[in-house]
């Protein structure tokens, strides 16, 4: 297919000679169903997008927005540092995180101009090589630039291979014999080409042309050598090469057991055959160019299938073009002789209504788990629009767990609007994923927002949620709580832990985060509190809370902010506090003129000894929290004997912290006649309470009657000093009725009335 005639014309006016260029059938070929490389006019009008954004989704599950760049991501994972991962997008949009969250993005310098494809991987040192195809324009080969932190500065860049047409690299992450070699693949105008370094990336030397290379989709990967009883790290390069029919594809399997200096052909397999529809010579779902590549990985763990050789394609089931496309797996344990029957990756009830294509796959070095994610339309009845889904395997390929949606939000997937091009329309041929500890990262392209969107997301995963949103704190010894939960959960099993961190730091005060129930979930739905205490009067404003929950590794990871807002401190103002003695109670009265965070006043009582005072609590009364109003409180000490007292409040915050107010002194006077008073409550049930006066010591005896003179029970019989006094009568057992109560003392004699109503 010939550019169109706008572009046409705009070259003419550009370049005089544009027909020189015309003829060349490398560059006119935009849409040649042989080659899957970038179309050169649309990629020379793209301009990349370089920023971040998460987005968060009703549940609470993020995915992680990294721009607009031009589809076809690559991602890589250093085995020595969880948290480092580098992926890059066409044409040379590169992106790297140091802690799984923050990600920047950059163009490496290459030293010409870079046509795409690009392709990473990390070897067991942590050194990281990054390739891009280049010529203009006409392919010339692949270039590798070397990075050893993880993608800030870049080495001299070599050229690794040559070729026309999508490439890849693999190295090699073992302690074997060839440990750190990287190998890479092409294919080459005839053929396939296949190159490694045995000097960490400094030289590339090609050791084989794959006669077998037709089509785009030619692979490597490191394995294993487990054969005839053995057991070599590294031991086994594989390169899987794609030829035949576009619409019926042959996967030639090959194997290296010296480092990629030899090879032996082990098996050509027809798996595939259309994917979607044939749309002028190339595979489409929905105008959404794509092809059955031969997506291979190989078991590096000591798991039980240490060595085993996986392949993962898309394809028609039932087969035949316009039909729908289901993702397959198949394995190998005699290095790619012989394979196991097609397992159906995706779970969906009915595979025959919905299309699943471009998929990635990634086998796990620390435990053997086989990742796989690809797109997936049976969310939307008319098969116009996508998610993103992944699964794993853990018993190597057998049965996969439950498929889980990762992207936050469908996408159309014919992206009229996001600057491909051609019928089907070019929106990428690849996606990735990668994993390390259990723990994956898909890294795809998303037409969610009609661009080329680039976005990430963990499986499995946790949704995170912190509220509320803002909370307002006083600047001195107060606190703040917030909620901090996983809603829930896509097969994430492992610990969550989260800290806390403050922004911007108080020039002066402290503000002190912690999760005073422990900071680790482990079962979901679950939930943390957190809180923030203030000391030594922080500087007053809004304050912005960073709440990061992490699994074991650091990943994933995951951030939450909510908002602090510090106040001045409304301080409890005690603006009057009176005692009044009543024959033997005194009534205590108190106003504030405003309170904040007031729990309530403790009433202390105290006597002078030896010009000591010694206090003790006698009572407490609630506050009224935070208020700006006038509060008026009272409290009555009861059965006081004679005596001059001292009474104080101690007035205590939620948080525990107290301040003192002033003294008042009281004087309690002796009684100066015999009493008994009515007992209170009158009626009652079952107790109710007596009061008496004796104005000078001597034998007190109380008793309780019945209406017809008997007596029923001594409530007091004893010696007293003259004062006044307060005794209880329980009256349990007894039946309902008139009482009467008789105080003799000295002279003295009294009868009061009583009922008890039950």
């Amino acid at each position: 297919m010939t550019r169109s005639s706008t572009f046409f014309h705009k070259a003419f006016l550009l370049i005089g000679v544009i027909f020189l260029f015309y003829n060349n059938s490398a560059f006119t070929q935009v849409d040649n169903p042989l080659y899957d490389r970038t179309p050169l006019e649309y990629y020379q009008k793209m301009n990349p997008q370089f920023f971040e954004a998460v987005v968060t989704d009703a549940e609470g599950f993020d995915d992680f927005n990294l721009g607009v760049n031009f589809a076809e991501p690559h991602l890589s994972q250093n085995p020595n540092n969880p948290l480092q991962y580098f992926g890059a997008y066409n044409i040379n949009g590169a992106w790297r995180t140091y802690d799984g969250f923050g990600w920047t993005g950059s163009s490496p310098n290459f030293g010409t101009t870079m046509r795409g494809d690009p392709v990473t991987a990390y070897d067991s040192l942590g050194n990281l090589y990054y390739m891009n195809m280049f010529g203009s324009p006409s392919i010339l080969g692949c270039r590798v630039i070397k990075s050893t932190d993880n993608g800030l500065t870049w080495s001299t860049p070599v050229v690794a291979i040559n070729g026309v047409d999508k490439n890849w690299i693999a190295a090699d992450q073992s302690a074997g014999p060839y440990s750190n070699y990287v190998y890479c693949v092409f294919t080459a105008s005839s053929g396939g080409n296949f190159t490694r370094s045995t000097d960490f990336g400094a030289t590339f030397t090609q050791t084989r042309n794959f006669n077998t290379q037709s089509l785009p989709g030619m692979m490597v990967a490191v394995g294993p050598n487990t054969s005839g009883g053995n057991d070599v790290p590294g031991g086994c390069v594989y390169v899987v090469t794609n030829s035949g029919s576009a619409f019926a594809s042959t996967y030639t399997f090959y194997v290296s057991t010296d480092g990629g200096l030899n090879f032996t052909l082990k098996s050509a397999q027809n798996f595939a055959n259309y994917v979607g529809t044939n749309v002028n010579g190339r595979n489409s779902v929905q105008n959404m160019r794509t092809r059955p590549y031969p997506f291979i990985a190989a078991d590096n763990s000591y798991g039980p299938n240490r060595g085993r050789l996986y392949l993962i394609y898309a394809s028609n089931f039932p087969s035949g073009n316009g039909n729908k496309p289901d993702i397959f797996l198949r394995y190998s344990d005699d290095q790619g002789v012989t394979w196991s029957t097609a397992r159906t990756v995706n779970d969906d009830p009915n595979t025959q209504n919905h299309h699943q294509w471009h998929p990635a796959v990634w086998v796990d070095k620390t435990s053997g788990r086989i990742f796989m994610k690809w797109m997936d339309t049976r969310d939307t009845p008319t098969s116009d629009s996508a998610y993103i889904y992944a699964t794993y395997s853990d018993d190597g390929g057998d049965t996969f767990a439950p498929n889980q949606r990762i992207s936050t939000q469908k996408m159309r997937i014919n992206c009229t609007t996001c600057g491909g091009g051609g019928t089907p329309r070019y929106q990428g041929d690849y996606d990735a994923i990668y994993s390390l500890n259990n723990i994956s990262l898909s890294m795809w392209t998303d037409f969610r927002n009609g661009q080329f969107g680039s976005f990430v997301g963990y499986f499995p995963d946790f949704a995170m949620k912190a509220g509320p949103n803002t909370q307002n704190v006083e600047n001195n010894a107060d606190s703040a709580f917030y909620n901090v939960s996983v809603p829930a959960v896509k097969l994430y099993d492992q610990t969550v832990t989260f800290s806390a961190s403050v922004s911007p730091t108080p020039l002066s005060g402290t503000l002190t985060i912690d999760f005073p129930d422990g900071d680790v979930l482990s079962s979901y739905p679950d939930s943390v509190r957190m809180r923030i205490r203030t000391s030594g009067f922080v500087t007053l404003g809004n304050y912005t809370i960073t709440v990061t929950g992490s699994g074991p590794f650091g990943v994933p990871v995951h951030k939450r902010s909510v908002q602090l807002t510090v106040e001045e401190v409304i301080p409890v103002e005690l603006i009057s506090f009176n005692a009044l003695a009543d024959q033997n109670s005194v009534n205590l009265n108190w106003t504030t003129a405003t309170e904040l965070n007031n729990r309530g006043f403790e009433v202390e009582r105290s006597i002078k000894i030896q010009n000591q005072l010694e206090w003790v609590t006698v009572g407490f009364v609630e506050g009224r929290g935070t208020t700006t109003e006038a509060q008026n409180y009272n409290f009555i000490d009861r059965n006081i004997d004679a005596g001059s007292y001292f009474y104080r409040l101690k007035q205590m915050d939620f948080d525990g912290t107290y301040e003192y107010s002033q003294r008042v002194e009281v004087e309690v006077l002796r009684p100066l006649d015999y009493a008994l008073e009515q007992n209170y409550p009158n009626p009652f049930n079952p107790t109710t309470t007596i009061n008496y006066s004796i104005p000078q010591a001597g034998a007190v005896r109380i008793a309780l009657y019945d209406v017809l003179g008997n007596e029923l029970k001594s409530i007091i019989d004893t010696y007293q000093d003259a004062g006044r006094y307060e005794v209880l009568l329980d009256a349990s057992g007894m039946a309902s009725g008139v009482y009467y109560y008789r105080i003799q003392s000295g002279e003295f004699n009294s009868t009061k009335k009583l009922m008890l109503m039950k």
